[in-house]
């Protein structure tokens, strides 16, 4: 039965109908075939269910935050600081996006929202300075992929909801594998810059960089409002959220007033629409993950794997990591994470391997998968903003979803890139 209701999943989605119509009828032909002594209604209490969760509020005030800081000028101000300290080195130009990217990332916890707010002002400045388009799309693509593990990150709500992890420990846990994507982007924009000669720009001086540096300490609050604040014990994650968004309306209204009042209506219907985008896929998932654990798929699919689990744990996080990377390549990532969690939560228990770790490694999947062919999300969000064909867009990304890979790899074989900061908090 399994297959049938996979196939008809598949259909649908070939017809071209949005994600949340397959999994709402995968989840009803399940439901009929298998179980007819339940009332339909059992799927709407699921839905309500998976919606209802506080943790979840979080969501719509990090996407409100962000709408207003894109909006405004939070994303120059870091720009410029970043480009004041290493715009001079050798590949420059390239670590600057990724750097910049990394710190939006950390204050908007949105990819997409990433890719626009860099990719406007820094594609054409890469290009100009001699780098190739496809490779510059490339870069802005992958490097805002960091902002789904810097915290705040929406794929780790989801992840620590469906999972109930601490969301906490996640955000915490993201930022060593975040890093580290920055470091390998890095050396390769140096390696890259170097087999095309470009120029070295004029090095900053200390009062330029200073100067830089005052106007970007504002926006820098974002990170230890919600960090600090969540691990001091001051807010919790959703009231983190809550603050984000009162300290990017301070910053952008009153501050420094790039943001009028007459602009927020238009910003909350874009975080609204949005929202509601989000909200739907993870009912329908929430109802879906419901109707294949009653089912006991998880069981007939991993039996094998859950009974020698605990022999294997690089098995079980190899065979996760492949899972969620293959899935968020077709599927959005939200969907992916709430079908797959229920899947391997048997498994993951059996290995005893740490559900924070584990919840980094399939961020970490969500936000290759984010950036991926064939239907990864700031894909067609580059296409808008750039205004280019898919096939230009994704002619650079090889590189990158390698070096992406690799980090993968090391995450899984050094499980201390993502645990070491969460143990020093302990």
């Amino acid at each position: 039965m399994a297959i049938v209701v996979a196939v008809v999943m598949i259909v649908f989605l070939l017809l071209g109908f949005p994600m949340m119509v397959p999994l709402l009828i995968g989840a009803i032909v399940l439901l009929f075939s298998q179980f007819p002594f339940l009332e339909g209604t059992v799927l709407i209490q699921q839905m309500i269910g998976g919606i209802s969760q506080s943790v979840l509020v979080a969501v719509p005030m990090f996407i409100l935050a962000a709408d207003i800081m894109i909006k405004g000028h939070t994303a120059d101000r870091l720009l410029d600081l970043v480009s004041k300290f290493v715009g001079h080195l050798r590949g420059g130009l390239p670590m600057t996006t990724a750097m910049s990217c990394t710190l939006f990332g950390a204050v908007s916890g949105s990819t997409q929202a990433t890719v626009v707010a860099m990719g406007q002002p820094l594609r054409p400045k890469l290009i100009e300075a001699g780098y190739t388009d496809k490779f510059a799309m490339a870069l802005i693509i992958n490097a805002s992929d960091i902002a789904l593990l810097i915290p705040p990150s929406i794929g780790m709500i989801i992840y620590g909801v469906v999972s109930g992890t601490s969301v906490g420990d996640l955000f915490i846990a993201g930022i060593g594998p975040g890093l580290m994507i920055l470091v390998l982007f890095s050396v390769y924009c140096y390696f890259k810059s170097v087999r095309l000669k470009i120029p070295t720009a004029e090095k900053a001086s200390w009062s330029e960089r200073w100067v830089a540096l005052k106007k970007a300490l504002l926006p820098m609050g974002f990170p230890v409002i919600i960090i600090g604040g969540i691990y001091s014990g001051t807010f919790s994650p959703t009231e983190a959220a809550s603050m984000s968004v009162a300290y990017a309306l301070l910053l952008e209204v009153v501050i420094f007033r790039q943001v009028k009042i007459s602009d927020l209506p238009s910003v909350a219907l874009s975080t609204g629409l949005i929202t509601a985008v989000v909200f739907i896929l993870v009912a329908a998932g929430t109802a879906f993950s419901w109707v294949i654990s009653f089912a006991k798929i998880p069981d007939l699919l991993l039996g094998d794997v859950v009974a020698n689990a605990a022999d294997s744990p690089y098995f079980i996080l190899g065979l996760i990591a492949v899972s969620y990377f293959i899935g968020c390549m077709f599927v959005d990532p939200i969907v992916v994470i709430l079908i797959l969690t229920p899947i391997f939560a048997p498994a993951v228990e059996a290995a005893g391997i740490d559900p924070v770790l584990v919840g980094t490694l399939v961020t970490l999947q969500a936000a290759i998968g984010s950036a991926t062919p064939p239907f990864g999300c700031d894909i067609f969000t580059a296409v808008a903003i750039f205004r280019r064909p898919y096939l230009e867009v994704i002619a650079g990304t090889p590189p990158f979803i390698v070096l992406l890979l690799l980090s993968t790899v090391l995450l899984i074989m050094f499980p201390q890139i993502a645990l070491f900061l969460p143990g020093l908090m302990q």
